[in-house]
């Protein structure tokens, strides 16, 4: 996939920062390749990055609009729409990676077209995937999975890529999402296959490699989450993942989005997910926890990550505070 940069990312009006998560990615993962970002009025969350108007971001050298939000449903809001209108007359694509296809709506692709811009829906696979058959394939594969959605899980997998990659190991990271694919610039958002095709769709992403070489795949949803544990489930039997890293957010107070309907505790996500992944892969094991513990203090965090290992037995940190060193000496 090939990603016009640099980027100017587009956060709307945005109150929840982690419905910004496609724009924040970008920003944490690829800084190289965000010159600012664009918000219209009433937004009370940030990237980091400077904020600017849309011709100052072609000013300073951006040749593609990032629709750097997201929300529940992934629909695309009329009130949207005028901003990524003038973007296009500002000589910009557009990234886009909701659900609703900026290609599908008349006045953006009329526009576009005149102009001569690219519409990118990274979200949408044009390729056809076959079902999943579970055969036994080589190479070596990790996945992360959580207690929720939204809860770390493809800021593990890139920070476990880079620093297998850092200490000379042969590994790739797989994006599974449109922020993960924004980031690597390849992948497959396989909230949009068709559901019959996941298991075959992350096989394809992942295919047998070298006997040394690891698939660092991003996971997605939670296996407990009524509205996403089916994607959740086809990237289990998929990925037929030889290690799983359980991931999880401090201070939830519910699944995200279902008031009322608490979090499992870790150790029912370790059961139910090794379970799953047996299926297709019998030696599959969970090697760790990783937790977003950026609610808390930092003492606060390391206190927990202690207790959990206390707990599990198993090493547990915050990829962001602590790094992913006793993650990576299970896996060397």
């Amino acid at each position: 996939m090939n990603l016009p940069s640099p980027y100017l990312l587009f956060v709307g009006d945005a109150t929840d920062p982690l419905s910004i998560k496609m724009a924040k990615s970008a920003a944490d993962w690829s800084p190289e390749k965000c010159v600012g970002e664009f918000a219209l009025p009433g937004c009370e969350v940030t990237t980091g990055h400077p904020r600017m108007s849309i011709q100052e971001g072609v000013d300073k050298g951006a040749k593609a609009f990032v629709l750097g939000f997201a929300n529940s449903g992934g629909f695309l809001s009329e009130h949207l729409i005028a901003p990524i209108l003038e973007a296009l007359d500002a000589g910009l694509d557009i990234i886009n990676g909701l659900h609703d296809k900026v290609s599908d709506i008349p006045e953006i692709a009329e526009k576009a077209a005149k102009l001569g811009r690219q519409l990118i829906d990274i979200r949408h696979p044009t390729t056809k995937f076959k079902t999943g058959k579970g055969t036994p394939r080589s190479g070596k594969r990790l996945l992360t999975v959580g207690t929720d959605c939204s809860v770390g899980k493809m800021y593990t997998t890139l920070s476990l890529a880079k620093a297998m990659q850092s200490a000379g190991m042969n590994a790739t990271f797989r994006a599974t999402g449109q922020s993960g694919i924004l980031v690597a610039g390849a992948g497959i958002a396989v909230d949009c296959v068709v559901s019959d095709f996941i298991s075959g769709a992350v096989e394809a992403l992942c295919p047998a490699n070298d006997a040394d070489h690891w698939d660092l795949v991003e996971g997605q949803g939670s296996l407990y989450h009524p509205a996403f544990a089916g994607v959740s489930l086809g990237l289990l039997h998929g990925a037929q993942p030889d290690a799983l890293v359980i991931c999880h957010a401090l201070e939830r107070e519910h699944m995200r989005g279902l008031p009322g309907r608490p979090l499992p505790s870790l150790q029912q996500v370790i059961d139910l997910n090794l379970q799953c992944a047996r299926v297709t892969n019998p030696d599959a094991r969970v090697i760790g926890v990783s937790v977003n513990t950026s609610a808390v203090s930092e003492q606060e965090g390391l206190d927990y990550c202690q207790s959990v290992t206390a707990e599990l037995g198993l090493p547990c940190v915050d990829p962001i505070r602590h790094g992913v060193q006793p993650l990576l000496e299970l896996l060397v």
